[in-house]
């Protein structure tokens, strides 16, 4: 009887414990969202709120076995990525150079907490001196956002691309506030 009881007792715990713990493992195949980090007011940090980050370096490959970042956009997406800088008068930017299969693209993600708006290039650059452009206006309203070219088919390698977005005041009636690249060197100083 006691026999009984425990393995009655076992199939209702499987019962109740398996739905948990599938539920907490999340569906398969998507990958965790990486937590934002908060800047110094507390709130979400430029690309951060918008890019997810994936353990990736500055080519693009995983620490973890070198497959490809994923930035939220699909197994199939590499993303090599600059730093994330920040002016001293409050614009704050990423810049990158997606592949997708055979299309390649740049994206630059920003925040701008200078209070103006801005006007931003975003240009990818490739091989055999090509080169797209794309303009942007930046809001002022402090919220992560992002700006892109058009995608292109890849000539050569992914690696042959390169990616740089200039953030200044509208109009061009002002210095240039940001550049910021796909392979920019991070600031340094002491």
């Amino acid at each position: 009887m006691n026999v009984r009881l425990l393995a009655l007792a076992g199939v209702v715990t499987c019962v109740i414990a398996l739905p948990l713990a599938m539920a907490s493992a999340g569906p398969v195949g998507d990958p965790d969202p990486a937590p934002v980090r908060p800047g110094p007011r507390g709130d979400a940090k430029g690309p951060d709120a918008i890019a997810p980050r994936t353990g990736a370096g500055a080519d693009g490959a995983a620490a973890s076995g070198g497959s490809p970042s994923l930035l939220g956009l699909g197994l199939a997406t590499a993303a090599r990525c600059g730093p994330e800088l920040t002016s001293p008068g409050g614009i704050e930017a990423q810049t990158c150079v997606l592949t997708q299969g055979e299309e390649t693209w740049a994206r630059s993600y920003y925040r701008n907490a200078t209070g103006e708006a801005l006007d931003a290039v975003l240009s990818l650059l490739g091989p055999g001196d090509r080169a797209v452009q794309m303009r942007c206006a930046v809001d002022a309203d402090d919220e992560p956002a992002s700006c892109e070219t058009p995608r292109e088919r890849t000539r050569g390698g992914p690696a042959a691309y390169s990616a740089i977005a200039e953030y200044a005041a509208r109009g061009g009636q002002g210095p240039l506030l940001l550049r910021s690249g796909s392979n920019s060197a991070p600031p340094t100083g002491g």
